[in-house]
């Protein structure tokens, strides 16, 4: 096995080549790199130097990416991580990485912290005018990820025609995708300085409030059952028991109609479909107000006639109210009145709006004496 010795030689001889190649090249860069661009007193901009600015920020770049995809991994296989807490430290570490591989960028530059001062007065000018605003985003930025009054995911509301969920809170402004999958770039200082509403701040469920309307003279109760069933058949009802059923409000007697308000909790993935879900719950109240021939208002006027379908005195009127069925022949519809057992009228008849706003207070009082209590004890404490 003698060949052994003469490939261990042979690599030594290549690798021995191979640095001298390298140093050749080196000593041909070398004056390249040194080559003089700018001469500004102490201070000299080479080649070199710009080589070497570049190679420090990419590298950081570098580093930073692959630190941040690191803690997206880890937010992957583990669930149940606070999403929100792993995105600003993903954040502040490249925001901490940028700022060091500037610093190694300005050395290299020929540029050092100390030598740096000189350019502190000119810099401070430029961020008071020119600067001022993406200063103010770039902490309004800092502020959002340090408070968590705003995170990623949550759905929040800048007015009328800005709404929708939280995408990435950025250096100069905040990425918010609508339900229409439409990006909206906010600049930061409106969250901090501005009126925001966070739907999903301190719960990911939320009420929503469906109004409708009804013709005078129909049943409540019934009208409750319908929007009941209405609530019923659409998947995004959070619960038909408990505290957050679903219930229903008489709000209005308005001109033409009785006005009712259906209340309902959604769930977790509804709450951020605003607009879609409201419809999906109109959908289902005109589907169940025609099964119980419940009237959906129209503009209505009182008009004197002498007869209708060869009615006339209080028959015709009971007609024109709906209070009677007008038979096959005169052109009306047979089918039997719609009528409600004792037990369900007595289970209906439950004012909701009362019920909920007694609920509401108690509450609060309880809150309030389990406040006071805890103030008492701790006076006690330290006494």
């Amino acid at each position: 096995m003698r060949w052994q010795p003469e490939i261990g030689e042979q690599l030594e001889r290549a690798r021995d080549a191979a640095g001298d190649a390298g140093d050749r090249a080196m000593a041909d860069l070398q004056p390249f790199l040194s080559t003089k661009l700018l001469q500004l007193g102490d201070f000299t901009l080479t080649v070199g130097g710009i080589v070497g600015a570049i190679l420090a920020i990419l590298g950081v770049m570098l580093v930073s990416r692959l630190v941040r995809g690191a803690i997206r991994r880890y937010g992957r296989r583990n669930p149940r991580a606070s999403q929100a807490a792993l995105y600003t430290l993903s954040r502040i570490v490249h925001y901490v990485l940028l700022a060091v591989g500037a610093m190694m960028a300005l050395n290299a530059l020929g540029l050092p912290l100390s030598k740096f001062t000189i350019f502190a007065g000119a810099l401070g000018v430029g961020l008071g005018f020119g600067m001022q605003q993406i200063f103010s985003n770039f902490v309004s930025g800092l502020i959002l990820l340090f408070d968590r009054s705003l995170k990623v995911g949550d759905f929040v509301q800048i007015d009328d025609n800005v709404r929708g969920v939280v995408k990435a809170i950025n250096i100069r402004a905040t990425r918010i995708t609508t339900n229409d999958n439409i990006d909206i770039l906010v600049p930061n200082s409106e969250f901090v300085s501005g009126r925001v509403t966070n739907w999903t701040y301190r719960s990911v469920n939320r009420r929503i409030r469906v109004p409708f309307g009804v013709a005078y003279g129909v049943d409540k109760e019934l009208v409750k059952k319908a929007a009941l069933e209405a609530a019923a058949n659409v998947p995004f009802t959070l619960s038909m028991e408990g505290s957050r059923a679903p219930q229903v409000w008489l709000v209005d007697f308005s001109e033409s109609a009785v006005r009712f308000i259906l209340a309902v909790w959604l769930t977790e993935e509804a709450a951020r479909r605003n607009v879609a879900v409201k419809a999906a719950y109109m959908w289902e109240l005109d589907t169940a107000l025609k099964k119980y021939k419940i009237e959906i208002p129209f503009p209505q006027r009182d008009l004197n006639v002498r007869s209708l379908f060869g009615m006339t005195g209080s028959d015709a009127i009971a007609a024109l109210r709906g209070e009677r069925i007008l038979p096959a022949e005169a052109g009306g519809m047979a089918h039997p009145a719609l009528e409600l057992s004792e037990e369900e009228r007595a289970a209906l008849s439950r004012n909701d709006a009362r019920a909920d706003t007694e609920r509401v207070i108690k509450e609060e009082d309880s809150e309030a004496e389990q406040a006071a209590a805890t103030e008492r004890s701790k006076s006690h404490g330290n006494d």
